[in-house]
């Protein structure tokens, strides 16, 4: 069985045992999370499509740490004009592991 979630404005197809970096959510490392917004559920033979969630559907997963994503450079310049800028950013991210699946 497998099922299309999303969370952090991104959309993921899963399945039990799946590891996932996702976007920082609030939660404590070992605690269990529920993700409610299921978009699609199937097993091969039958599928569910969610008009635009499934009613009754829901994902749990566990909470397996809190990382940090790799450090993205940002460069802007124009030339001729002594215009230089120099950012960087790295992305909070959690790690997630799918443990059920529910279909309603």
């Amino acid at each position: 069985m497998f099922a299309v979630i999303k969370t952090g404005g991104k959309q993921y197809k899963v399945q039990k045992d799946d590891k996932l970096r996702v976007e920082k959510l609030e939660a404590d490392e070992g605690g269990s999370i529920d993700l409610d917004e299921v978009l699609f559920v199937g097993d091969g033979k039958t599928a569910k499509i969610g008009d635009p969630l499934v009613k009754g559907a829901s994902v749990k997963a566990t909470v397996l740490e809190h990382v940090r994503g790799p450090k993205i450079t940002i460069f802007k310049k124009k030339r001729r004009q002594n215009y230089r800028r120099k950012k960087g950013h790295r992305q909070d991210l959690t790690l997630i592991q799918i443990t059920d699946i529910k279909a309603a």
